[in-house]
Formats: C-alpha cells, sequence, structure tokens
C-alpha cells in the first residue's frame, strides 16, 4: 500500500469516524432527553460547545469580524429552531425514525435551492422525494409507534428547517470571505444562550439539571460536545483540505445508514417487516439523492447540497443529533 493510498484511507476513515458518532447522537440524545429536560440538555451541550470554541477562538488568536458576526446570529437562530424541532422530536419518536427522518435533509435541500434560485431540479430528486415520504410511512407504520406521531412531525419539521439552514448559508456570505471557525461560534453562542434562557421558564433549568446529572448523563453529554460536535468540526476542516468535497460529503451522507444500524441494536427500536423496507426505500433514495447532488454537473447560480455543503461553503457545525 502506497503512502498516497494510506493518507486516502486515513481522510476517509476519519470522515466516517464522524456519520457514524452522527448516526449515534439520536440514541444517545434520547437517552439524555428521558426525563423531559430538552432545554435543559440542549443548554448544556450548546454553552459547553461555545466554550470549548470560544478557548479556540482565543488561542488562535481570531478575531470576529462584524460580517461573521451578523450571519452568524441570523443562521443561529436558525440552527436554534432546528435543534429544538430536532431534540422535541427525539424525546417522542424512536432513535431509528429520527435518524432517517431528518435524513430527508437531502431531498429538502435542492428542492429549496431549485425555488430560491429559480432554477430547474432534475426530476429525479422528486422521484426521490416521493419514495422517501413512502418509506418514512412504511417505517413509521412497521415500528413500535403504529402511527406517524408528533415526534415525528416535529424531526420532519427539523429537518425541513435544516434545509433553510443549509440553503441560507450558501446566499448569506454574498462574496463576503467568512471564517467558518469563527462562524460555527457566533452560531454555538446564539444557540446556547438561547436555550439556557428557555431553560429558566420551564421546571427543569440548567441550573437545576446539571446539579443532578449522574455519570452516565454526563458521559452522554461530553459524548455529545466533543465527539458529535466539536470533533466533526474539526474533522470536516481537515478532510476537506486533503480529498475532494464530494468525496466528503458522499461519506457523510451515510450517518442515517449508522442511525439506523444503532437504532436496531444499542437503541433497541423494533422493525416488522413493513418496517424494515421502508427504511430500505429511505436509505437508497436520500443516499440516490446525495449522490447525485455531490456528482452532478453544477447549474449558473447553484450550489452544492447535502451534508458536506455545509463544510464547502463556511464550515459551520452540522445541527444534527438533538
Amino acid at each position: 500500500m502506497t503512502t498516497a493510498v494510506r493518507a486516502s484511507l486515513r481522510v476517509d476513515l476519519l470522515v466516517m469516524s464522524v456519520a457514524v458518532a452522527w448516526g449515534a447522537t439520536y440514541w444517545v440524545a434520547k437517552e439524555l432527553v428521558a426525563g423531559g429536560a430538552v432545554l435543559a440538555v440542549l443548554g448544556v451541550r450548546m454553552g459547553l460547545t461555545t466554550v470549548l470554541l470560544g478557548a479556540g477562538l482565543l488561542l488562535s488568536g481570531r478575531r470576529v469580524t462584524r460580517s461573521e458576526l451578523t450571519v452568524g446570529v441570523t443562521l443561529g437562530v436558525i440552527l436554534t429552531a432546528v435543534f429544538a424541532f430536532e431534540t422535541f422530536g427525539i424525546a417522542g419518536t424512536s432513535a431509528t425514525n429520527a435518524g432517517l427522518i431528518i435524513s430527508l435533509t437531502m431531498i429538502f435541500t435542492p428542492v429549496l435551492e431549485s425555488v430560491v434560485n429559480r432554477t430547474r431540479l432534475a426530476g429525479i430528486y422528486y422521484v426521490a422525494g416521493v419514495l422517501s415520504i413512502l418509506g418514512v410511512a412504511l417505517l413509521t407504520a412497521g415500528g413500535e409507534v403504529t402511527t406517524f406521531g408528533l415526534g415525528d412531525w416535529l424531526v420532519l419539521g427539523a429537518a425541513v428547517v435544516r434545509a433553510v439552514h443549509v440553503t441560507m448559508m450558501h446566499r448569506l456570505p454574498r462574496g463576503r470571505p467568512l471564517d467558518s471557525f469563527n462562524l460555527t461560534f457566533v452560531q454555538m453562542a446564539v444557540c446556547g444562550v438561547a436555550f439556557v434562557a428557555a431553560s429558566f421558564f420551564t421546571p427543569q433549568s440548567v441550573a437545576s439539571f446539571v446539579p443532578r446529572m449522574d455519570a452516565g448523563q454526563v458521559a452522554a453529554m461530553v459524548f455529545l460536545v466533543v465527539v458529535c460536535t466539536v470533533f466533526p468540526f474539526v474533522v470536516q476542516m481537515w478532510a476537506v483540505r486533503r480529498t475532494s468535497p464530494s468525496r466528503v460529503s458522499l461519506l457523510l451522507g451515510t450517518e442515517p445508514v449508522w442511525a439506523a444500524l444503532v437504532g436496531v441494536t444499542l437503541a433497541g427500536d423494533r422493525l416488522a417487516p413493513i418496517g424494515w423496507v421502508g427504511l430500505v426505500i429511505v436509505l437508497v433514495s436520500t443516499l440516490g439523492a446525495q449522490r447525485l447532488g455531490s456528482d452532478g454537473p453544477a447549474r449558473p447560480g447553484s450550489h452544492p447540497t447535502g451534508p458536506g455543503a455545509e463544510t464547502r461553503e463556511v464550515g459551520a457545525a452540522r445541527p444534527s443529533g438533538g
């Protein structure tokens, strides 16, 4: 094995480890919010993430510009909505359902971008969209819950809002040079402030939740903050400079596969035969659309979409996993 091949394999494995971590977030987040302290959990997670990114900001000598602050705050508000919809949804559905439904972002994003940019989208995307919706219907009908419950609807809403977030990340910079690290810090700070403040209007605020965290909850929170938020951001910034953005996007696009595997193994989600059929349909349609989005020729005025697109444009931390 040549040095170049080994280096390429190392990059692929690191990026794939990010996809695996993201796939596990739905299970870990569901365990954390089992007690109903959704806003407190989000406040602690976003607060710790902001602290770690802020430390990196100081150590690197970076300074947030006015443009980065303006764009970051706007995107941070949208990102706050994504996390809220997604995490409240996770609390009301299975880890498998959450991981697969949120993957519909891969379908919603190119459709939304085609509307915003007034470009024609290939018909195969609409076919993939119909198949994905059919797959989700079969998945929820063949699992532990026989109807599309409130939790599923909330996660679906998160997928739609995440598509808005990705699309806005492409449009807001408008040619302005924005540092990806700074932009991510501002977004996480907005999320942290919003969730910490909101938690004080609930029975379980951040101040009351933190002292009661047991060892398992602390470990789960460290996993969400370090492994699922900070580590992926660093790996994406590192990997996108050592391989093609399309390759990073495709590897990260395997997240729903890992979410399904974690859900039916570690989380103990049960699927009837029809649920397995729905699972396969969702995976094939979303990953197929992801591959087309990465390999297809770019149109004038259009932007690449999918999980890797966030890294290519501004490197913002991808919202996932509650």
